[in-house]
């Protein structure tokens, strides 16, 4: 069989650049690994789940081998819909001998849940940057997967800790990190240890200054706090109350919290308008089911809709009087202004004319000329040491 060719796996629709790429060799060892463990156990693909592929470079080399129906989790809705575009792509590329079978279901989709792990007897993982979402799932895998269940988890060794151990020493009684090859590093963890009757998550916090509770999952961005970037924007909103009610008062008013994480923006606009119509977006699954989460807990569940969604691409252009934006920029593990950019640019598409966008991010970014440029006049409203508060109005 022709190797697999991890390099013709694009990033698209997430960000593409020259600095970064679709696969890396945790993936590979992953893989390889996997492969060793199916032909020892002779399990099919169903019995094979994976967990946080970015882009399909787990699931589409086991899929190549012969591992068909591989269910499958990912966080963001961007890796989704990259696994699905490569797995169209790759069967009729002419580059090379490979080709993935065009008649088989080569793997299926699930949320972190019961469907994903019911009959998993092997488990593969991009290890998460955070231990409350790899403690989300070694919970999940250890209450859901088969008795036998083998977890083999990846992850480069400059972001590996020895608290990832300890998480998955909490849920598995062997628990035995591997020789590092090619700068990535693999630990087996085996014999499920019970679990309690609840799930650890969602947790949530009463935030008495802003009148908030916040949920969240164990993937969620800054977990059930409020990150020191909102807290600005929550202060900017409160001081200019007046001047958010004025807008609010049109006609139709629409407010988006784009990117929303866990929902402390969309929720306090809310409650600021309880006339607004309100809509968080992110496409972070984990994000998304913090934010619903949030909106029960703060009453707002029938006022606020909150959507899986790539920087609001189900959201009609011109459609939106206000967007609060608190813009990444990281791509994974790496440093990126495009990840701000692109929820600028969908700011700008998303926004009716005197429409506005109120944005905090990084003092040392360059968003308000992009604000500028894609939105219209930006005014800066408030700087602190490390933030800088915008609001630019639609041309």
């Amino acid at each position: 069989m022709p190797e697999f060719p991890y390099a013709r796996l694009r990033r698209s629709p997430d960000v593409e650049a020259a600095n970064l790429q679709a696969w890396d060799a945790t993936d590979e060892l992953l893989v390889a690994r996997a492969l060793e463990f199916a032909r020892e156990s002779g399990i099919p693909g169903s019995a094979i789940a994976v967990i946080g592929d970015g882009y399909g470079a787990l699931t589409l080399p086991l899929a190549a081998a012969g591992l068909h129906g591989v269910p499958v989790h990912q966080d963001l809705v961007t890796g989704r819909q990259a696994l699905a575009r490569n797995a169209a792509v790759l069967p009729v590329a002419d580059a090379a001998p490979f080709r993935l079978p065009t008649d088989a279901v080569l793997f299926a989709s699930h949320e972190l849940d019961q469907d994903l792990l019911r009959d998993a007897r092997l488990v593969l993982l991009q290890l998460p940057k955070g231990l409350a979402e790899l403690e989300e799932i070694a919970d999940a895998i250890t209450r859901w997967a088969s008795p036998d269940v083998v977890l083999i988890a990846g992850g480069r060794v400059k972001h590996m800790t020895l608290a990832q151990n300890e998480v998955l020493g909490r849920h598995f009684a062997h628990v035995q990190p591997q020789r590092a090859e090619r700068k990535s590093r693999l630990i087996v963890a085996s014999g499920p240890l019970p679990v309690p009757p609840d799930p650890p998550f969602p947790v949530s916090t009463r935030h008495h200054e802003y009148g908030l509770t916040l949920c969240a999952f164990g993937g969620s961005f800054a977990a059930d706090r409020i990150d020191i970037g909102t807290r600005v924007l929550l202060d900017v909103m409160r001081e200019r109350a007046a001047e958010l009610d004025a807008l609010g008062r049109r006609e139709a008013f629409t407010a988006v919290d784009l990117g929303c994480g866990t929902g402390a923006l969309a929720a306090s606009v809310a409650l600021a308008l309880p006339e607004a119509r309100v809509i968080g977006t992110d496409r972070s699954a984990a994000a998304v089911r913090s934010a619903r989460a949030t909106m029960v807990a703060n009453g707002l569940a029938d006022r606020v809709t909150v959507t899986l969604d790539d920087a609001g691409s189900e959201i009609p252009d011109g459609s939106v009087d206000l967007i609060l934006l608190n813009p990444p920029f990281h791509l994974g593990a790496s440093v990126h202004e495009e990840a701000g950019r692109r929820l600028i640019d969908a700011a700008a598409r998303m926004l009716r004319p005197g429409g506005e966008v109120w944005t905090v991010f990084n003092s040392h970014l360059d968003h308000r000329r992009a604000l500028a440029a894609a939105v219209g006049e930006t005014e800066q409203l408030t700087r602190t040491p490390k933030f800088t508060v915008t609001r630019s109005v639609r041309r």
